[in-house]
């Protein structure tokens, strides 16, 4: 098992910073008048989901606090879906591209998931 010295060390962390990532590329394309509506609200969403984690193992510390920070970062990762599914809808983005961030998207919501589920594994 692998040291885990900070949250940049976290897999489900680097998993969804490169969907970030991958989704601020994606959106550079976006129309326009979507700047400040779709572009900006998916790109803040999807930045949160990493924050939150950040924030969640600043306070690991304490195992309620560790996991509302957690539950916050999952709930932003809905949020991204959420966008997602309107820049398919849109065809702002293709179907292969979708289902490429939905089924990364899928991995670190389990992993989320299993890190709310058993915060013991991770907090001291």
């Amino acid at each position: 098992m692998a040291i885990i010295n900070g949250f940049r060390d976290l897999i489900v962390y680097q998993k969804a910073f490169k969907i970030s990532m991958d989704i601020f590329e994606i959106t550079k394309s976006f129309p326009k008048e979507e700047k400040y509506s779709l572009t900006d609200q998916i790109r803040r969403s999807s930045r949160s989901v990493t924050a939150n984690m950040a924030e969640a193992w600043a306070r690991k510390k304490y195992v309620k606090h560790f996991v509302s920070k957690l539950t916050d970062s999952l709930g932003e990762e809905y949020e991204t879906e959420n966008w997602l599914d309107y820049s398919l809808a849109c065809n702002y983005v293709d179907k292969q591209t979708y289902d490429k961030l939905m089924s990364g998207y899928d991995e670190v919501r389990k992993m989320l998931i299993a890190m709310i589920n058993f915060p013991e594994k991770f907090c001291r």
